[in-house]
């Protein structure tokens, strides 16, 4: 099974902007001119410009909007230096909303992108997390 990663953004170009400046994502290319597709990371992301007051869905009464929200699925990206990265993303317009905690051999800080997206920088010990209570 392949998984790709869709996010709504208001604004394409300063979308594509954040995530290749904030993430190292590469911008590859844009689709209808409403698509734009970045490589770089496990599954190829796709930010897709969607107008804040849209319908989310046709069946859906609730509207786009892009201030801070949440939503129980988030993107995780794992980097290797977690405090470079974030500096990296705060530059780059990222809202940095907590310091770094760490479990199971884990690090992890969250933040919010520009669009009010919640994302998380993940740095691992080993290859995931570790669970041998060690």
């Amino acid at each position: 099974m392949k998984m790709i990663v869709n996010i709504d953004v208001p604004e394409l170009a300063r979308a594509i902007e954040f995530y290749t400046d904030a993430l190292g994502l590469r911008y590859s290319r844009t689709l209808d001119n409403d698509v734009a597709e970045l490589t770089g990371a496990s599954a190829v992301i796709y930010l897709l410009k969607k107008d804040t007051g849209s319908r989310v869905a046709h069946t859906l009464p609730q509207v786009r909007n892009y201030v801070r929200h949440w939503t129980p699925v988030h993107i995780d990206f794992v980097v290797d230096d977690i405090e470079l990265a974030a500096a990296r993303a705060v530059r780059a317009g990222a809202v940095r909303e907590s310091e770094c905690m760490e479990w199971n051999a884990s690090k992890c800080i969250t933040f919010s992108d520009p669009f009010g997206h919640g994302f998380c920088l993940l740095e691992f010990a080993g290859e995931t997390y570790d669970d041998s209570g060690a």
